[in-house]
């Protein structure tokens, strides 16, 4: 949430933030609310102060003996009009956040201005694209003929997107479990085990609500959500507390199943582990200070781009252009692993930093070492890494001309074994 002292001073900024982003705002709407608000604050006041004066005198009359009683009546349209002003207060407050609520944060001004993904910035590549006699094969081929993964049957048991991991597929998965959070662990990150449902303030804290919630597994009956990512659990577990300037930065690292409705278009995009309901996925939080914030974004990417580096994966890492950045981050990269099997890239990263808009949402902050009054923290965070399409290019990548799949070295100590197959 942008502060709306902020949105009075920058309009201009604001409205484009939001039109380069595609988002429609009513920020006249929103402007005339808070007008409406300061108006009937100070209507409030004055009635009140008068109340309390002619309060104050009619104390007087009656311990000099004397008739209150015509000050008392022409008091009462005076209580009458606050009992007024504070009901239409709290419909006003009410429109008031839920219009705040609805504007999405600026793009930094580094960020490219477009529309599309085709208008996303390569800012980096490492790794050579493997050159082949003869095409290789999809994951799903691979899965399927070394029963790595059961997708029938997890469609029987839940539905499509829900596959069961088997045998070695579910080791390999536990195994990249363990090594993204050791790494973790390495670079600085305490590792949180958190909850993978949240109520309805944590899910409106990180953004989910009210822009996502069609996206959003619900448990109507318990109001509660199944969580989309760990990010939305780990920023939470700091609502409505106080850091001290030296606690800054804070990072942890969790894994979570994630679950979401969506599971995207046709054809390749959701064959496979291209695309599920249900995935595993390692997340990376950051609480930091404000002016510390793009440095650690960029420390962020680092952690996340070493991960696909030491499994020997190659990458591109792209810089969001507006329109495809989303309605909460200030600025985003993704990281995009080739599949060789499919011959296109997939994404396995977004790394973001949300600025103080997370933080205002769910009143984060930190009191400056030299006394001064708290400020809002920055948030970030980053995929370090989404598995099942990690999984698809492993398989994908490591693959012999006999159908095996070498296992990478760095995994060997989590897999207790080198190859499948």
């Amino acid at each position: 949430m942008l502060d709306l002292k902020f949105i009075r001073e920058h309009t201009d900024a604001v409205r484009n933030g939001a039109a380069v982003k595609g988002i429609t705002v009513d920020l006249d709407e929103l402007l005339a609310t808070d007008d409406r608000r300061r108006t009937l604050i100070q209507e409030g006041d004055a009635l009140k102060a008068k109340r309390n004066t002619v309060s104050a005198q009619v104390a007087k009359i009656k311990k000099e003996g004397g008739d209150a009683s015509g000050v008392i009546k022409e008091m009462e349209s005076v209580k009458q009009r606050i009992q007024a002003i504070d009901l239409e207060m709290r419909d006003v407050e009410s429109r008031l956040q839920e219009l705040l609520l609805s504007v999405p944060n600026v793009p930094h001004p580094s960020v490219p201005v477009g529309r599309t993904p085709a208008e996303n910035k390569e800012i980096f590549r490492w790794g050579e694209l493997p050159a082949s006699d003869s095409p290789l094969k999809p994951h799903w081929d691979l899965t399927e003929k070394l029963k790595l993964v059961d997708f029938d049957r997890g469609a029987k048991v839940s539905g499509a997107g829900f596959p069961f991991y088997v045998g070695k597929g579910a080791q390999l998965e536990r195994a990249l479990i363990n090594f993204f959070l050791d790494q973790a662990a390495v670079n600085g990150y305490r590792e949180i085990a958190p909850p993978v449902v949240v109520n309805e303030d944590s899910a409106r804290g990180t953004g989910q609500l009210p822009d996502k919630e069609d996206l959003m597994y619900i448990a109507e009956r318990d109001g509660l959500y199944l969580v989309p990512t760990a990010e939305v659990p780990v920023t939470n577990f700091h609502r409505n507390e106080t850091f001290n300037e030296s606690d800054l930065p804070v990072r942890y690292a969790a894994y979570t199943p994630c679950f979401r409705r969506e599971a995207g278009s046709y054809g390749k995009d959701v064959r496979g582990l291209n695309r599920l309901h249900q995935f595993d996925k390692v997340e990376l939080v950051k609480f930091v200070h404000p002016t510390a914030s793009y440095d650690e974004l960029e420390a962020l990417r680092a952690d996340a781009e070493r991960l696909l580096q030491l499994l020997g994966l190659p990458y591109r890492t792209l810089l969001m252009c507006t329109g495809d950045m989303g309605f909460t981050q200030a600025k985003k990269y993704d990281l995009e692993v080739w599949a060789p099997g499919q011959q296109r890239w997939l994404e396995v990263s977004s790394c973001s930093n949300f600025e103080s808009f997370q933080a205002r949402r769910m009143n984060v902050r930190f009191r400056p070492g030299n006394g001064g009054k708290p400020e809002f923290v920055h948030t970030l965070n980053g995929s370090g890494l989404a598995l099942p399409r990690v999984v698809a290019a492993l398989l994908e990548h490591m693959q012999t001309p006999e159908g095996k799949v070498i296992i990478p070295k760095v995994l060997h100590p989590y897999t207790h074994f080198e190859l499948i197959g």
